[in-house]
């Protein structure tokens, strides 16, 4: 009824905030020249001003979000008045659900919702078993022959997998796994690269032409019918809807499937590479979460699955999620312009001490006992929260869950030279390689 008398929604009402507290413009300066990581920004900021604080670049103003109940409202209570702008990933996930907005979003996130929850995700549960398998038999061959490998190159291999097999019903080839290696290297290309979109693609264009012609060759064999062992894939999923909807041209297929195989590889790797960083520093942990139940109980998996629980808060994949305000509106009190460019960030609201004690430290203990937790909504959201969330949440919880009581049982790695950098990127991840045995 609001919106046929022209009116806004009653949350906002003109007049009735106070302006977003801003940060000392000479902290910014002095971040400047340090030339730090836009983290330690954030940092400064969050502990100068608060959960909602501003801050400018230049002319503009920004409002950084950490208190949950502010991340409820941008996220999920108001997602049409805070919006996604031109994704950093566009370059190479295309209009991808990732990246796409509007109706066209909404289309392409309901065909893809039903493969991701309940029913959906049982069909690829064999397809993750398999992957975890696949892994766990070539670590049992490093155990015995005592070589030395990447760890981060086998998180990555290990979802990669998994994704493939989800996408095509086939397990991945080792040439396929070589050309793919292009989806890891734009993506962490992407922060660097240049502003003018077509110096961009130029830089990458090598790596973008191989993942096409992989994405070209896997859309034609599911064409021609090459379900693999497992039966169809997601990718076959894709190919009904273009049947009758004529927007899935090929070239949406290609950035579907592209968005799938980057976010689907990406954030379980970064996670589980976290995960055994942290285990290194912390072993009780996994002893605690092998005793906490024999082999397929209920008891391991939910200490398993705090393990990765915890490493998703402390190492949240998507550490930052930008936002555009498009209209003026009441946020927890303050008032926030058309134009103002919002940074909704997990990564601190994890590490805030009101909400999470001692949050420096690893304890996966926090998800297994009662009250170990903030309750609030807003508080905990490693994959965001409202109706733009990660489709994959379900999908990379499982796999991670899977693969870990693979391993943990058998193996102790022994990591040597481990990174003592973070790359803050799209994802946030372990800055180099990560040499280990077994």
């Amino acid at each position: 009824m609001d919106s046929e008398a022209g009116l806004r929604p009653l949350s906002y009402v003109p007049g009735t905030g106070r302006p977003v507290p801003e940060a000392d413009p000479g902290l910014v300066a002095r971040w400047h020249a340090e030339r730090g990581e836009l983290v330690d920004l954030l940092t400064r900021v969050r502990e100068e001003v608060g959960g909602v604080a501003g801050f400018r670049l230049g002319a503009g103003l920004t409002v950084l979000v950490t208190d949950p109940h502010a991340v409820q409202h941008v996220l999920a209570r108001q997602p049409d008045r805070y919006v996604k702008r031109s994704h950093r990933a566009r370059l190479l996930v295309g209009d991808g659900v990732l990246s796409a907005s509007g109706e066209a979003w909404k289309r392409q996130r309901r065909l893809l919702q039903s493969q991701f929850t309940g029913t959906g995700m049982r069909r690829y549960d064999q397809r993750i078993t398999e992957a975890a398998r696949t892994t766990a038999a070539r670590w049992s061959t490093y155990a015995r022959t005592g070589e030395t490998f990447d760890l981060g190159q086998e998180m990555h291999r290990f979802a990669l997998d998994t994704i493939w097999r989800s996408l095509t019903g086939h397990p991945v080839d080792e040439e396929t796994a070589r050309e793919l290696a292009a989806v890891e290297a734009v993506g962490a290309a992407l922060p660097t690269l240049p502003a003018d979109a077509t110096d961009a693609r130029e830089a990458v264009a090598a790596d973008l032409a191989r993942i096409d012609a992989v994405a070209r060759r896997a859309i034609e064999a599911a064409r021609e019918g090459a379900a693999g062992p497992d039966g169809p894939g997601l990718l076959h999923v894709l190919l009904d809807a273009a049947a009758s909807r004529p927007e899935y041209t090929d070239q949406l297929l290609r950035d579907e499937l592209v968005t799938l195989l980057a976010a689907g590889q990406e954030t379980t790797a970064t996670t589980l590479t976290w995960l055994h960083l942290l285990l290194d520093r912390h072993p009780a942990a996994r002893e605690e979460a092998l005793a906490a139940g024999a082999e397929g109980s209920a008891q391991r998996r939910q200490a398993v699955q705090a393990l990765v629980h915890e490493t998703l808060r402390l190492y949240p994949p998507a550490w930052i999620l930008p936002r555009h305000a498009a209209e003026d509106d009441t946020l927890v009190g303050h008032t926030v312009e058309a134009g103002t460019d919002v940074l909704v960030c997990p990564y601190l609201t994890h590490r805030d001490p009101g909400l999470w004690p001692d949050p420096e430290r690893f304890d996966p203990r926090r998800f297994t006992t009662p009250d170990g937790r903030p309750s609030q909504p807003g508080a905990y959201y490693p994959f965001g929260v409202g109706p733009r969330a990660c489709l994959g949440l379900q999908f990379a919880l499982r796999e991670s869950t899977v693969l870990l009581e693979h391993l943990l049982p058998v193996h102790t790695v022994t990591l040597h030279q481990p990174p003592t950098k973070t790359a803050y990127g799209i994802t946030v991840r372990p800055e180099g390689p990560v040499p280990a045995t077994l």
